[in-house]
C-alpha cells in the first residue's frame, strides 16, 4: 500500500493518501478544500489517479476538498450512507467493505462527536491502521456539544469500536493540535486524560459537559458547505472564497 499523512495547518486537519500500488488508484480520507492544488500535485507527482474522497463526518472547523477534487478529476464523493447527501456518489456504512484495488477499507459507525460519523480501519497485512477522524484524537477526542454530538453514545463508540481493537492498532486521527501524528490503541486506553486509565461513562460525560468549549469560529460557513460536499456556501465571506473560484473547479 502506498500511504502518506497530509496536513492543513490553520484547522490542523489530517488528510489521509491511500493508494493501491497495482492499481494506482487514490483515496484520500478527509481532503481540505485549500489543500486540493497541493494534494494533486502530490498525486501528479508519485504517478497516481485520484478515485476517491471519503469524509469521516461533516466537519465543522473546515470546508471539505471533495467539491472541487470531483470537479477537477471525476473521483467519486464518498461519506457516510446516514447523511443521505444527495452529492455523494458512494455511501459507506459498517458491515460493507470499501475496496480500492487491493485495499480492503472497513467502515466503523462511531457516533457521538457527530450522530453520523464512521472511522475507517484497514489491515496491511503487517499492521492495522484506523482512522479514527475525530471521534478518537491523540491524547483527547472529539468534542460533542454540537452537530447532534453525545458523550454517551462517544464514550460507547471508543470502548466498543476502537478500544476492543488490538493494542498495536495505528491510530490516525482527523486532528491534531500539538504537532504529533500517530497513536496507538494501547497508548490511548492508559493515557487519554479523557478517556482512559479505566474512566467510567458517567466520569467521561461530566467532563465533556464542563469543558465550555468555545464556538467554531468556521462552523457557519463549513457545515453548509459540507452539506454541499464541499462546495462554497453562499455566506462565505468575500477575503475567503479564493480557493472556491469556478476556475479552479472547472
Amino acid at each position: 500500500m502506498i500511504f502518506r499523512q497530509l496536513f492543513e495547518p490553520d484547522s490542523s486537519t489530517y488528510t489521509y493518501l491511500l493508494a493501491c500500488p497495482n492499481t494506482r488508484e487514490v483515496a484520500l480520507i478527509d481532503p481540505v478544500l485549500e489543500t486540493v492544488e497541493r494534494d494533486l500535485d502530490i498525486l501528479q507527482q508519485m504517478g497516481l489517479k485520484l478515485g476517491y474522497t471519503i469524509e469521516t463526518h461533516l466537519h465543522a472547523d473546515h470546508i471539505t476538498g471533495a467539491y472541487k477534487l470531483k470537479a477537477l478529476t471525476g473521483c467519486k464523493i464518498c461519506g457516510p450512507a446516514f447523511d443521505e447527501l444527495p452529492c455523494t456518489d458512494i455511501g459507506l456504512k459498517e458491515g460493507e467493505a470499501f475496496m480500492l484495488g487491493n485495499i480492503v477499507l472497513n467502515p466503523l459507525f462511531t457516533p457521538g462527536h457527530t450522530d453520523t460519523h464512521h472511522a475507517y480501519i484497514l489491515d496491511t497485512g503487517t499492521h492495522a491502521m484506523l482512522f479514527s477522524g475525530d471521534a478518537l484524537l491523540i491524547d483527547s477526542c472529539g468534542r460533542t456539544d454540537f452537530q447532534s454530538g453525545d458523550a454517551s453514545a462517544l464514550y460507547r463508540s471508543i470502548h466498543t469500536k476502537f478500544f476492543t481493537l488490538p493494542d498495536e492498532t495505528l491510530v490516525y486521527p482527523a486532528h491534531d493540535y500539538e504537532n504529533r501524528c500517530i497513536s496507538t490503541i494501547a497508548q490511548e486506553k492508559k493515557r487519554n486524560p479523557r478517556l482512559g486509565g479505566h474512566r467510567s461513562e458517567a466520569e467521561f460525560v461530566a467532563l465533556m459537559n464542563s469543558l465550555e468549549l468555545p464556538y467554531p469560529r468556521k462552523i457557519d460557513i463549513s457545515l453548509p458547505g459540507n452539506q454541499q460536499c464541499g462546495r462554497c456556501p453562499d455566506n462565505m465571506p468575500e477575503a475567503q472564497r479564493g480557493p472556491c473560484e469556478p476556475k479552479d473547479q472547472g
